[in-house]
């Protein structure tokens, strides 16, 4: 009896002392299949919490894909008789955003009657919109190229009813010429009250308080050309963030263009510095993988890291602007005449 006690005793002390590993999986190559084709660029799209993927795109046209019946929905936004140019959306629980770019910039929400409702509006020199997203149902933002000196944000907090436009006395002063590239929709990064916007200069911007008050945050990326700068930034939770950026006219260019951090943006550091990939222009870490999984996208193809962006595969030429998982293993990517659904394989 004493002997079973004691083995019985010793099983429990070394199940107590054993770390429960995770499983992350590693991806070797996607399976890429095309859901929409259209003659459009689509650089905007969101996954809506029940699944529905949303998108917005150049010659006015969005719409909705409804996985489950595999149907889309789609039309076309008019001003004035001409058809807008979209590179920005965002969802809240119940509605669909999205914004144009150039002046006018024009924000528009789905309506109680199915149809869009314009519920913002500026005009004015310099006036061009990059990215958009939501920190809850009722507070989000807008980022946009600087204008008399500051960087553009309009924030809302009445679940996109009304939008109000920062004051540059709240804002950190703008470099010269400084704005977002509206490339993939991905420079505003929010978590709890957090938000993080990534700039042309290499600069981001952090409020901790839902947009109240902002830090600028200086980075190693490269930014010596008004094409090079930060593209795209994701975190995985408060601590852990990544970035891609790069020259979209030199995409081989590979020095300075991969950045990490590990204490919330406060500090940045170079990574895989002078290795592939290049130019990209979204970065998005993959669910369940403890920081270490990342994808990112471009119109040179798509790379993969399984170790938190330290070393990169190659594992397609696909060509796409922008991505959003589902889970683990299932995205949607979208780029010039297309959006597609990709399955990543072990």
């Amino acid at each position: 009896m004493r002997l079973i006690t004691s083995l019985l005793l010793f099983i429990l002390m070394s199940s107590c002392n054993q770390e429960v590993k995770k499983t992350v999986k590693t991806y070797k190559s996607v399976e890429i299949q095309d859901i929409y084709n259209d003659s459009i660029s689509v650089r905007a799209i969101e996954l809506m919490g029940d699944g529905t993927l949303t998108f917005a795109a150049n010659n006015g046209v969005y719409g909705l894909y409804f996985p489950k019946k595999a149907q889309w929905v789609t039309s076309t936004q008019l001003h004035d008789s001409v058809p807008l140019h979209f590179r920005a959306v965002a969802h809240t629980a119940n509605d669909f955003f999205m914004l144009s770019i150039e002046s006018p910039a024009l924000l528009y929400k789905t309506g109680d009657d199915g149809k869009m409702t314009l519920v913002y509006e500026e005009h004015g020199e310099g006036v061009f919109y990059d990215a958009m997203t939501f920190w809850n149902d009722k507070e989000g933002l807008a980022i946009g190229d600087s204008v008399n000196g500051c960087l553009s944000i309009i924030i809302t907090r009445d679940g996109g009813e009304t939008w109000t436009k920062l004051a540059c006395d709240v804002l950190p002063e703008s470099l010269e010429g400084e704005g977002a590239f509206a490339a993939s929709n991905t420079n505003i990064k929010v978590l709890g009250d957090k938000a993080w916007i990534a700039t042309t200069t290499g600069t981001i911007y952090f409020t901790g308080n839902k947009g109240v008050s902002w830090v600028s945050i200086e980075t190693p990326m490269l930014n010596t050309e008004p094409t090079q700068g930060i593209y795209s930034i994701d975190f995985y939770d408060d601590y852990n963030g990544f970035a891609v950026g790069g020259d979209y006219t030199k995409p081989e260019l590979n020095t300075a263009n991969k950045m990490k951090t590990s204490n919330g943006g406060t500090t940045w550091e170079l990574i895989s510095d002078g290795k592939a990939p290049g130019y990209k222009s979204c970065v998005q870490y993959i669910p369940n993988s403890d920081a270490q999984g990342l994808v990112a996208v471009s119109f040179n193809g798509i790379d993969l890291s399984h170790d938190g962006g330290l070393t990169w595969k190659h594992i397609s030429d696909e060509s796409f602007y922008t991505i959003r998982f589902v889970n683990d293993s299932l995205a949607y990517a979208a780029g010039q005449d297309r959006i597609s659904k990709l399955e990543f394989k072990e």
